[in-house]
């Protein structure tokens, strides 16, 4: 399994849990008390980490891309992510860690563009990165989508500093 993969989902892990945990908080209080964040202190510490990892692990990690195969030239699947009344279309890159989590997006983009073929490429994070860097519209990679809700900044990709 990818480095990235499992960082993630333990990212994912952790962040419900924190999650599951202000809800409680919210169901007992109006808001949340300034002690909240001193009782989870290591947890909120423990996200920050894993997503620092996460920035430098995406940098490297080879990721399966999908193409829409059907235009003129392959033109990689993008995901809106924008609200409808934005003049600018924002989007992520759907990047994939393994074979199985790009199929299981294809079959997804399938039911939404019936009349589109995908096709698979593999690339390194940077790349892709570096690819849209220019595009002001581009917010970054979403991981896995759209298994899970998981995007990472463009901005936030970069080469560990050791």
């Amino acid at each position: 399994m990818s480095e990235v993969k499992d960082l993630v989902k333990k990212f994912i892990e952790l962040d419900d849990d924190l999650n599951e945990k202000i809800e409680a908080v919210l169901d007992e209080n109006e808001e949340i008390p300034e002690s909240f964040e001193e009782e989870n202190k290591e947890q909120i510490e423990e996200l920050g980490e894993i997503y620092h990892d996460i920035e430098h692990s995406v940098f490297d990690e080879e990721f399966i891309i999908v193409s829409n195969a059907n235009s003129e030239e392959k033109e990689i699947v993008a995901l809106i992510i924008s609200d409808e009344e934005d003049e600018a279309e924002e989007f992520v890159i759907p990047v994939f860690t393994d074979e199985e989590e790009a199929n299981k997006a294809i079959e997804v983009f399938k039911e939404q563009f019936e009349e589109n073929e995908f096709v698979c490429d593999k690339k390194i994070g940077n790349e892709i990165v570096a690819d849209y860097a220019e595009d002001e519209e581009f917010i970054g990679l979403a991981i896995n989508a759209p298994q899970w809700d998981f995007v990472i900044g463009g901005e936030d990709v970069h080469e560990c500093c050791e």
